[in-house]
């Protein structure tokens, strides 16, 4: 079995400093808040066969999840000259948190601090696209169906997909089991970069399990409700609505060198020990690069 490699973690000093963009003064904000409206009213604005709204993406949803990167979790970044800047890859992460907000955070965090602004076209579960409204807006931000099909046709067009395999698993999980990864599945993820050569990028996200710490899982109102699980928090659903604020948790996010499958050929995903061995592989990167950052973090809720 190919040998894990684990996601290397520089120094803080060795950070380059890139200073934030300047934001525009209130002028010029009305003037692009006008001219969004007028795109939005006429139709002056384009959509992918997958439904990706790139207008409605920076002017809307991106804003919106600024706020909890930037000044609620402090997400910090490392290894972003690990995701190539203008071909397609699959970036490969860890999932926890109760609710899939790791998932948002990291597409914050490839469009704002990658040289190359990349988007993040995730793969969500069917259960995403079910839920009113929710499942429009992931549309809209770049998600489609978890299915190989969808990837490969991603990945082929040079995009930069993003794959949670462990799935409801990893973010229903125990606050017990935090940090702790769950099976993988079949390893579909690896069969599609393998038809299409594209590399695997393993990324490991630390700060995540603490945002929802689920003590408990009411199974029978997750039946009623038709859903993988029911949490119970230390404060959901005592304070009802209150509860469900995520606590501030101090995120890390690292993307690790990435895994070439070019070499091997389109052939190769039919190749189950192959596949099997590459699955073991990014699976343990990941969890040994989740010890690391786990090391490197101060404190759950420190800056």
């Amino acid at each position: 079995m190919p040998e894990a490699r684990v996601i290397p973690l520089r120094p803080d000093d060795d950070d380059p400093y890139v200073p934030p963009p300047s934001s525009p003064g209130w002028e010029g904000q009305v003037a692009g808040g006008l001219e969004f409206l007028q795109r939005r009213l006429t139709g002056g604005y384009d959509t992918d066969e997958f439904g990706f709204d790139p207008d409605l993406a920076d002017h809307v949803l991106l804003p919106a999840l600024r706020p909890l990167f930037q000044k609620w979790f402090r997400v910090e970044t490392v290894g972003l000259e690990n995701v190539p800047a203008d071909s397609g890859a699959l970036v490969v992460a860890n999932h926890s948190g109760t609710v899939p907000i790791d998932a948002l955070m990291t597409t914050v965090a490839l469009h704002d601090e990658h040289p190359a602004a990349r988007r993040f076209r995730l793969l969500g579960a069917d259960l995403v696209f079910e839920i009113p409204v929710i499942g429009a807006m992931a549309r809209k931000l770049g998600a489609t169906l978890a299915c190989n099909e969808d990837a490969e046709r991603l990945l082929t067009e040079g995009e930069l997909v993003g794959v949670f395999p462990e799935g409801f698993k990893g973010i229903g999980k125990p606050f017990r089991e935090r940090y702790t990864l769950q099976r993988f599945g079949r390893g579909g993820f690896v069969s599609a970069a393998l038809r299409t050569g594209a590399p695997i990028v393993p990324c490991a996200i630390v700060g995540a399990e603490e945002i929802y710490p689920m003590i408990g899982n009411a199974r029978t109102a997750a039946r009623l409700l038709g859903l993988p699980y029911f949490p119970i928090t230390p404060t959901f659903p005592l304070l009802g609505p209150l509860g469900l604020v995520p606590l501030p948790s101090k995120w890390l996010i690292a993307f690790g060198e990435p895994i070439e499958t070019a070499s091997y050929g389109p052939a190769a995903a039919e190749d189950p020990m192959l596949v099997f061995n590459l699955t073991d592989q990014v699976r343990e990167t990941i969890q040994h690069s989740i010890y690391q950052l786990l090391l490197r973090r101060s404190s759950v809720f420190g800056k």
